[in-house]
């Protein structure tokens, strides 16, 4: 059965705005760690880990951004990153919980949700 037109539209239409906040997320929590490791009285025992955790949110923050953009010029190339990407914070939002951390996994996983639902019927062959 094919996806109505307007069902297309508008989910590709929600895939940019979520993959684009999603992309805005991950840079606060770069500036997030930045300040926090600013207000640091004792030096720092892994530097390399946090400078490790920079680099992964940056590059992880660009992808989301590009896979919006492809989404928003109706290209196809942005679609597998954004599932896999949604698929795996699901798993992460999933460990989450299985920790008794909902404040961060709910949301989390709710977002992904919405994210990897848009992006699976965003796009069309």
């Amino acid at each position: 059965m094919p996806i109505s037109e307007n069902l297309y539209t508008r989910c590709r239409t929600w895939a940019v705005y979520l993959l684009r906040s999603e992309s805005i997320i991950l840079i606060a929590l770069i500036i997030y760690l930045a300040l926090l490791d600013a207000l640091r009285t004792k030096p720092l025992s892994a530097p390399l880990a946090l400078a490790g955790d920079f680099i992964a949110l940056a590059l992880g923050s660009a992808g989301l951004f590009f896979c919006s953009l492809s989404f928003k010029r109706g290209r196809s190339w942005g679609r597998a990153p954004a599932v896999l990407a949604n698929g795996i914070a699901l798993g992460v939002s999933y460990f989450m919980a299985s920790g008794h951390f909902y404040i961060g996994a709910i949301p989390l996983g709710l977002l992904s949700f919405a994210t990897l639902f848009a992006s699976l019927l965003g796009y069309r062959d």
